[in-house]
C-alpha cells in the first residue's frame, strides 16, 4: 500500500481539512518519515486534501514540537524532509559502522561558501569570484552530494547552475539555507566588486568577439 493510499484514507476519515495545525503536523510527520525522498508542500497538501497554507502552519507546529528532540525538519526551497540532529552524527556513525567522511579542503570550503551564499551560480561565475579554476572542487563537491545541478542559465552556451543540497544542510547542521550566518559587510562589498569585475570582463570578451 502506498503513502497516498494510507494517508488519503486517513485524511478522509479524520477530516484533515478541519484538523488543528498540531494534529495536521502529526500527519505531516508520518508522511515525511515514510517518504523515500523529500516532499514538497504541494505534494503534502494533495495527499492530505488540504490547502498549502495549512501545510505551512502544520510545518511550523511540527517544527516547534521537534525542538529539543533527536530529529528535525530540513527545508530546501519547497521541499521538506526529516533529518537527525547533527549532534547525533558520531553516535549514528558508530551504530551504522560508517567511517567519518574526510574533511573538505580549504579550497572546497571556499567554493562551497560562495555557492551557498550566491546560489544558483555557474562555474564561470564561481571562478570569477574565486579567481581560480574550479573544475576540481566542483567535482569534489558533486561527488560528496553537497551541491547539485539546478538547471541552466538562459545565456549563450546555457551553462549549468549549481546550488546546495539537503546533504549540505545536514553537513553543516542547518534546517534551511536561510539559517546561514550573515556575511560580514566587508566581504559583501568585496564580492560585489568581484561580480562587477566579472561582468565587465564578460562584456569585453563579447565586444571583442
Amino acid at each position: 500500500m502506498t503513502i497516498d493510499q494510507v494517508t488519503g484514507d486517513e485524511a478522509r476519515g479524520t477530516g484533515a481539512a478541519n484538523t488543528s495545525p498540531e494534529a495536521l503536523g502529526a500527519l505531516v510527520e508520518s508522511l515525511l518519515f515514510a517518504a523515500a525522498e523529500p516532499l514538497t508542500v504541494a505534494r503534502l497538501a494533495a495527499v492530505l486534501l488540504v490547502e498549502a497554507e495549512q501545510i505551512e502552519q502544520a510545518l511550523q507546529a511540527l517544527d516547534r514540537d521537534l525542538d529539543g528532540r533527536g530529529i528535525c525538519l530540513q527545508r530546501k526551497d519547497d521541499k521538506i524532509q526529516l533529518a537527525t540532529r547533527p549532534a547525533a552524527a558520531s553516535a549514528i556513525e558508530r551504530l551504522l559502522g560508517v567511517d567519518t567522511s574526510p574533511r573538505l579542503s580549504p579550497a572546497a570550503l571556499e567554493a562551497l561558501a560562495v555557492i551557498a551564499y550566491r546560489q544558483p551560480v555557474t562555474r564561470t561565475q564561481l571562478e570569477a569570484i574565486r579567481g581560480v579554476n574550479c573544475d576540481g572542487v566542483l567535482r569534489t563537491l558533486l561527488s560528496r552530494s553537497l551541491i547539485e545541478e539546478q538547471g541552466r542559465l538562459d545565456a549563450v552556451g546555457r551553462p549549468i547552475l549549481f546550488g546546495t543540497t539537503f546533504e549540505f544542510l545536514q553537513y553543516f547542521g542547518l534546517s534551511r539555507v536561510e539559517d546561514l550566518p550573515p556575511l560580514p559587510e566587508a566581504l559583501v562589498t568585496e564580492l560585489a566588486a568581484r561580480d562587477a569585475q566579472a561582468v565587465a570582463s564578460a562584456d569585453d570578451k563579447t565586444a571583442s568577439a
